[in-house]
């Protein structure tokens, strides 16, 4: 399995589940994620509750400009879309 710097937590059902089985199933779910956790879907997902200015951002520009900053400022809030 390639080394990540993530920590998963997997639940299964299956007790009898061998080690070289529940490798496989964590390098699959590691390559989901790689190609599915990117800037433009974290974009797409999110957006910015601004209250200094009473706006919401929700143009990937604006999104990645707010995301990037060392710390959010006061009162700026990202809130996932779901």
């Amino acid at each position: 399995m390639k080394a990540s710097n993530r920590d998963l937590l997997v639940l299964v059902k299956d007790e009898y589940m061998n080690e070289r089985f529940m490798e496989q199933e964590l390098e699959q779910l590691n390559d989901l994620l790689f190609h599915y956790e990117t800037v433009d879907n974290f974009c797409v997902c999110h957006e910015i509750f601004d209250m200094n200015k009473y706006k919401i951002l929700s143009k990937a520009r604006d999104i990645q400009q707010v995301v990037r900053q060392k710390e959010l400022k006061p009162f700026q809030f990202i809130c996932n879309k779901n």
